[in-house]
């Protein structure tokens, strides 16, 4: 029993205890992970519900704004997330933002979102050069209100996923553990909430897609162990959302409901080349782009350091 008691003490996620065996530890950070990802989801649905009544709707008896204005309100909403893990981590691991990965020149946010400019473009040209995309031009009437709003709510929306697994689960599985093991859980918890994006695509569209989330996620966390910060890594998964969604009117992540976008785009058929309704992030062409990235990164970052 009491065995027990001490294994249930070890991986509360309400506890900064870090003396047990590894193993025990890489549950117990796991387990911070979801209680941090669901509990910041609850109080997100709190506040859209709570944005709904202050404007005088009941959302309970089908009362609810346009799908635009609960994407924005959603997407506005990781700020609270945000918050909450911040709070999570101060509470519950005693640590502070540094710790987290707020640390050196937040100016390297801009290094990042170059990178990423790089890539979503570089894979998006490439793809539409095999014909599987079809670029229709510009859009007659863009939405610049929506189109630059969208992107204040994907910095919100890349930072929050990067404090979650470059920054609790990356920095903490650091502390105790291996870079392998850090990268890998971190790449596993990445992964697993996109899963249900995915749902009805044909098995490759589906392979190619977990590949790439794979590959994205060893980029952010190769950027975030090589500068000692998150910022780059923030950078680059904001600006990739962004340009794909915003600007280029490309299926982000299996979300094909584009609000506004610059540029008119649209798949040909599903393939794995423009992988299907998830978008190019399930192409093959985005794997090679990765994973030429993956190398030239941890290349770059090899020279520099010798």
């Amino acid at each position: 029993m009491s065995s027990i008691k001490s294994f249930i003490k070890n991986v509360s996620p309400f506890n900064n205890r870090t003396e047990m065996p590894k193993i025990i530890y890489v549950i117990k950070v796991i387990l911070f992970f979801w209680v941090c990802k669901f509990g910041s989801e609850v109080v997100g649905e709190a506040f859209a519900l709570a944005v709904h009544f202050a404007c005088g709707k009941n959302p309970l008896q089908g009362e609810m704004f346009d799908p635009q204005t609960i994407m924005l309100i959603s997407y506005f909403g990781y700020s609270i997330l945000i918050a909450v893990v911040f709070l999570f981590w101060k509470l519950f691991q005693k640590k502070t933002l540094k710790d987290l990965g707020f640390c050196g020149s937040p100016l390297s946010y801009l290094s990042g979102a170059a990178i990423g400019t790089v890539l979503v473009v570089v894979s998006a040209v490439l793809t539409i050069l095999t014909g599987a995309i079809r670029y229709n031009g510009v859009f007659p009437n863009i939405d610049t209100k929506i189109v630059a709003a969208m992107l204040f709510c994907f910095m919100l929306q890349g930072a929050m996923e990067e404090i979650l697994c470059r920054g609790v689960v990356q920095q903490l599985l650091l502390k105790k553990t291996s870079v392998p093991i850090a990268f890998g859980v971190s790449a596993a918890l990445f992964t697993i909430p996109h899963l249900g994006n995915m749902a009805g695509g044909a098995p490759a569209i589906v392979a190619v897609a977990v590949i790439n989330l794979i590959l994205i996620s060893l980029i952010f966390s190769m950027i975030t162990l090589r500068t000692g910060s998150i910022w780059a890594a923030c950078g680059l998964h904001s600006i990739w959302n962004y340009i794909l969604y915003s600007i280029m009117g490309l299926n982000l992540s299996g979300k094909d409901e584009v609000a506004a976008a610059v540029f008119d785009m649209s798949s040909i058929g599903e393939n794995v080349l423009n992988g299907g309704a998830y978008g190019i992030e399930a192409g093959i062409i985005t794997t090679v782009v990765l994973s030429a990235a993956l190398i030239l990164i941890k290349i770059c970052f090899r020279t520099k350091n010798a």
